[in-house]
């Protein structure tokens, strides 16, 4: 990779926490009192995706509301257009479902992290030659954490993060294969963005930590 790019840097809750909580809501509404669980049970990288309508104009609102107990980054982000009106909103991070090289390059400009999801080994050491902060493996599920491990072999010093699909069990395959973190959506949160118990999610976040803290300590 050339010199000349500086990577945006993990962020000290994401490397303390090792989990990204992805929430897509049919409404922005539904987003705090999720995000407030998520943040008193130390889910500390809430990714929110544009997928949820009316997210851009109310993210500078949520983002000031987590300042002190959450990074509040953007998922699904499809256009630098788009990155720019999150990075304006405050966003901590951003998240692509493609090797979108537009995004990474404002993301590395504006020193705001990224992760740009690939599968194949050309998309993600492109993605970690533009200087994401670290590539995600998407759809994880499709390859299974012994992927990573393969990965490293040409590639030692790439940084990854999976998502899609990935449940408790996995996520502690994927830290044990090397993963920076894991992006976790519905085996978290459940239906917890459509009414559902609160309770029931507190629960699931501890379950998380649970397995967390084994893989971390192994």
């Amino acid at each position: 990779m050339s010199a000349t790019i500086s990577r945006p840097p993990l962020s000290d809750r994401l490397t303390t926490s090792k989990v990204i909580a992805v929430l897509r809501a049919s409404h922005v509404s539904a987003l705090a009192p999720v995000c407030d669980v998520l943040a008193e049970e130390g889910i500390l990288s809430l990714e929110l995706t544009l997928t949820t309508p009316g997210l851009l104009d109310a993210l500078a609102d949520l983002v000031n509301r987590y300042a002190d107990t959450a990074d509040i980054g953007v998922g699904t982000v499809l256009s630098d257009s788009a990155a720019q009106r999150a990075i304006e909103s405050g966003a901590r991070f951003l998240v692509t479902p493609t090797m979108n090289l537009p995004v990474i390059k404002l993301a590395v400009e504006r020193q705001i992290a990224v992760f740009p999801g690939g599968l194949t080994p050309t998309e993600l050491a492109d993605g970690w030659d533009a200087g994401a902060t670290a590539v995600k493996i998407f759809p994880a599920q499709t390859v299974g954490a012994g992927y990573l491990k393969h990965l490293r072999g040409p590639f030692p010093e790439l940084q990854a993060v999976p998502s899609g699909g990935v449940d408790l069990d996995a996520a502690r395959e994927w830290l044990d294969a090397g993963a920076v973190a894991v992006s976790i959506g519905g085996p978290l949160l459940g239906d917890a963005l459509q009414g559902g118990d609160l309770d029931t999610l507190r629960d699931r976040c501890r379950a998380v930590h649970a397995v967390i803290g084994e893989t971390v300590s192994s």
